[in-house]
Order: structure tokens, then sequence, then C-alpha cells
């Protein structure tokens, strides 16, 4: 994958994913992935996450990346776990200077009109809208993105797949990012991936 915006629209569900356990990783890729999700968020929020990276990776078709990325010494550790894109909760200049510099994917996390300038400044079209819904919500995001016509969106944090098409049906979300397509079995799991990859982008 070579942009940001190639990685957004290659489906329009990105699994948020919370791995403990690094042998359950694998499996639930492939489930993802034979469901029809290719891209996949790996959160820093585990000590097995960069195993996780690691064994995902293995699976053909996956595009994975590591998600709540809050340092640069983080960067360092998932870069060299083989991540293919970076998410980030929020932005700052310390954090997105040597990412951007480096030239691998980046969507940083954005809640304000300061949090996109900030990004613009650093040469980004593309962001998170995080915590989505905590932050108002479409609405909100609809009178964010107003003023920023260039910007892309991936709205995430409490969305569901009733809320999903919603937002998608809005021209700048190229992709919502969820947690919800990873509950139950994996025949579960590749199910509700399934679904989530049928929602239209617009």
């Amino acid at each position: 994958m070579s942009d940001i915006e190639t990685i957004m629209r290659t489906s329009a569900v990105i699994p948020v994913l919370v791995i403990d356990d690094a042998a359950t990783a694998r499996p639930l890729a492939e489930a993802l992935v034979k469901g029809g999700l290719r891209v996949l968020e790996v959160t820093m929020r585990t000590p097995a996450a960069l195993d996780a990276i690691r064994e995902m990776k293995q699976v053909p078709g996956a595009i994975v990346g590591a998600g709540t990325v809050v340092s640069v010494e983080q960067f360092g550790q998932v870069m060299d776990a083989g991540a293919e894109f970076i998410v980030s909760p929020g932005l700052t200049e310390t954090l997105g200077r040597p990412i951007v510099e480096s030239g691998v994917p980046y969507l940083p996390g954005v809640a304000n009109a300061g949090d996109i300038m900030r990004g613009y400044d650093l040469g980004l079209r593309h962001f998170k809208f995080f915590p989505a819904e905590a932050n108002g919500g479409l609405k909100a995001l609809k009178s964010l993105a107003a003023p920023f016509y260039e910007a892309k969106f991936c709205p995430t944090g409490g969305i569901t797949a009733a809320s999903a098409p919603e937002y998608l049906g809005f021209g700048p979300v190229l992709c919502v990012g969820g947690s919800w397509i990873t509950g139950g079995s994996l025949a579960d799991v590749e199910a509700k991936a399934r679904e989530a990859a049928g929602l239209a982008q617009s």
C-alpha cells in the first residue's frame, strides 16, 4: 500500500483490534480477511500488540497497521514489527513529523479545528475523527469538515453496525473504524466482517 487514502478506500470498515494473546492474532486476521476486511488496526494497548502485528502480517491479503501509537519510541517499535500504516489517537508535531518524514502512511486522530490545522501544517489531509461519538458524532464532523474541504476522515470511537452506514454516507468519510466486528467465535467474526465489507462507501 502506497498511501493512506488507498488504505482507507480498501474497505469501508477498519477493525480496531485489542489483542491480549498473540496466539489468537493470526486466526482472527484470517477470519477478518476471509470476510472481506483486509485492513487491520492492531492497537498498542496490550503487551501482545507487537507480536500480534507480526502474526497478522503472515496472513495473505492482510494490510496490518498499528493503532494507539502515542510516542516516537512506539513508532520505532511498530515499524520494526512490520506495521504498514500508523494510527494515533491525537496529533503532536513531535510524533507527527518523524512519521510524515518516514513516508509511512499515517492517520492521526483529530477532535477539533486546531488539530486539523496542525495536521495541515505537516502536509496531512487524512485524519481519524476520534472519539467520534463522544465528540458529537456525525453532526459535529459535518461542521468540522466544512472549512477543511480537502480533508478526508475515518471516524472511530463508539461507531456501531447500525450507525456506520450514516457516517459512510457523508462524502468526506472514506471509512470508519470499529470494534463491533470482533466479538464472538471466529465464524461470528467472519460473518460480521462480511456484512461490514458490504457497506457502501460514498
